[in-house]
């Protein structure tokens, strides 16, 4: 464990985090245990950070601990359909996430200047100030996609269309990320379309 995860107000941080997740009316199984979906995401979000930075500090972990603080309460259904309207929802719950992670982050004790970085990393703005710690996160979000909500796009919009997302997805993901996404156990049906979309990108 690194020496910033031992500190109290890393540990009241991801505790009040935690609480926002666990509101998610949503479930999943993690090891036989129904949890909040937002929860369980958190989770996976925080151990692919990790794992692809096994270096990774307190300010990029800790913005893996505070993705989609309530997004449930934004449904996607509210907005246009279409790309641009899920731009825009997008949009709107990165800002109440970063809202709502200030909130936490000031009452754990942060000051303004590591509440901002890691605001700056939910709002996707560090790209220029802190591009590893940004990349990373991107990664990791790519990589929950994949091995969590690919399943349940392609059934939704068919190899086609599922496809063409992934092939928007797989140039936002770094060497590193790519490699992660190559090794994960997926079903052959699912495996194919990420191998069809890699193809498709790099011979472009």
């Amino acid at each position: 464990m690194k020496s910033f995860e031992l500190m109290p107000r890393f540990e009241n941080a991801v505790a009040g985090f935690d609480l926002f997740h666990r509101e998610d009316p949503a479930t999943e199984t993690v090891d036989g245990e129904q949890v909040p979906r937002e929860w369980a995401y958190a989770r996976r979000m925080a151990a692919w950070v990790t794992r692809l930075d096994p270096d990774a500090g307190e300010i990029l972990t800790l913005a893996a601990h505070c993705q989609h603080l309530r997004r449930f309460k934004l449904p996607r259904a509210d907005y246009p359909a279409g790309r641009k309207g899920y731009l825009v929802w997008r949009r709107a719950a990165a800002l109440e996430h970063a809202r709502l992670a200030a909130a936490v982050l000031r009452d754990a004790g942060y000051r303004r200047e590591k509440i901002e970085r890691v605001q700056n990393l939910v709002l996707k703005r560090a790209v220029r100030s802190s591009p590893q710690e940004a990349q990373t996160l991107e990664d990791a979000a790519c990589l929950v996609f994949l091995e969590r909500d690919l399943e349940d796009l392609a059934s939704r919009l068919g190899a086609e269309k599922t496809t063409e997302v992934l092939a928007r997805t797989w140039p936002k993901m770094s060497a590193a990320g790519r490699e992660a996404a190559v090794g994960l156990e997926l079903k052959p049906e699912l495996r194919k379309l990420v191998e069809q979309a890699a193809d498709a990108v790099s011979g472009s």
